[in-house]
């Protein structure tokens, strides 16, 4: 099976869950569809989807939550299958 790279396309604070209050959107070993969210990018007060564009199951998460990122950090590995 083929591991892919979900990698941040702005910069800014990357979460993995919709509030504080709230479960992640995945963990590690969930299985994903493409589509799906996996987390969220803050940028000035403003939140942007991170859209997993592969099928499979989260193998890791390679940033954590609430983590400063920049474009091209590699946020999660989904291991397509």
């Amino acid at each position: 099976m083929a591991t892919q790279e979900v990698k941040a396309m702005l910069p800014g604070v990357f979460y993995r869950k919709p509030a504080p209050d709230q479960p992640n959107y995945k963990n590690e070993g969930d299985a994903v569809d493409k589509g799906d969210v996996i987390g969220l990018i803050e940028v000035m007060k403003s939140f942007h989807p991170v859209v997993c564009e592969y099928s499979g199951r989260v193998k890791a998460f390679r940033a954590e939550n609430e983590a400063a990122i920049a474009p091209g950090d590699v946020l999660a590995e989904i291991e397509e299958g």
